[in-house]
């Protein structure tokens, strides 16, 4: 009888350990994946203010290309002019 009462007491109190343990491994766990998260969260926003600027400077570019046949237009006939001044 003894013997069943230690194996009891023993077991009980192997179980309050491990119930501690594993509580204690959950919360480090989930402060490291908060904390993961928050880094992630943090670089995720600096690659979207990159992708913003990308895609501003892009339709700048695309702005500037669309004008570039009108220029050479205009730089065709200020050419024909200088040499039709210069006859």
């Amino acid at each position: 009888m003894d013997s069943i009462v230690s194996a009891l007491i023993a077991g009980g109190l192997a179980l309050i350990g491990v119930i501690i343990t594993n509580l204690t491994n959950s919360k480090q766990i989930e402060q490291k994946i908060i904390t993961t998260q928050a880094v992630t969260d943090t670089k995720l926003e600096s690659l979207k203010e990159e992708v913003r600027a990308v895609k501003e400077e892009l339709k700048r570019s695309t702005d500037l290309v669309s004008k570039i046949p009108v220029i050479e237009t205009r730089l065709d006939k200020l050419e024909k002019q200088m040499e039709a001044i210069r006859i």
